[in-house]
């Protein structure tokens, strides 16, 4: 029994394409559209969603609950 290839849209052009191991770009359809991926992540255009890191405050009385005391 043979099965029809995978295909998926290029994530950068949304070209279709074959998913199989020959392709050594995928899931992007050619190399231009993995560097303009790469590049965006560079430029921070996406993000991995966290939660917002504590701010340090020149008040060093306001920092207490970030000092050695909340590591035991």
């Amino acid at each position: 029994m043979s099965t029809s290839p995978l295909h998926v849209n290029c994530p950068t052009c949304n070209a279709t394409v074959e998913w199989k191991t020959e392709n050594e770009h995928r899931p992007f359809c050619c190399e231009r559209c993995k560097l303009i991926d790469l590049g965006a992540w560079a430029n921070e255009e996406y993000a991995i969603p966290a939660p917002p890191e504590k701010q340090w405050s020149e008040d060093p009385q306001s920092n207490h609950s970030l000092g050695p005391d909340t590591l035991q």
